[in-house]
């Protein structure tokens, strides 16, 4: 089940009441679960993905593929559910994606690499997201 949309937090401190330890170093200090870890890395069931700090729609199951990079995939948002940030840690330059209402880190998009016919993969953190199953 999806989390409802209400009033979001405004302070870490209420962000750290609504999110359990490991999804607040994920969603709101950045972090990256372990590749191969996560709940959705295989998961095929249908369904809509929201993000699980604000309860907002992210990424219908439809655009889910194997990417074999240890998290889950996606080819395309739900347009303007995330926004993109130029990400200059860790010494290389990424494109970071995060949702566009709650600002919660999601991971990262690359393009280019051919997995799919849009060209996009959004690499993103199971602990970022979750299913509601259709």
């Amino acid at each position: 089940m999806a989390i409802e949309e209400t009033t979001l937090p405004t302070t870490e401190d209420e962000w750290r009441v609504r999110l359990d330890p490991a999804e607040f170093r994920v969603l709101r200090e950045a972090g990256t679960e372990a590749p191969w870890s996560g709940e959705y890395v295989n998961t095929k069931t249908e369904g809509m993905y929201h993000c699980r700090g604000c309860g907002a729609e992210l990424y219908p199951s439809s655009t889910k593929f194997d990417s074999h990079c240890g998290w889950p995939s996606f080819d395309d948002a739900i347009p303007g559910a995330v926004k993109e940030i130029e990400d200059r840690s860790h010494g290389m330059v990424r494109v970071e994606i995060r949702c566009a209402r709650c600002d919660g880190h999601l991971g990262h998009v690359f393009r280019g690499e051919g997995f799919t016919a849009k060209n996009t993969r959004h690499c993103v953190n199971s602990l970022s997201i979750r299913l509601d199953p259709k």
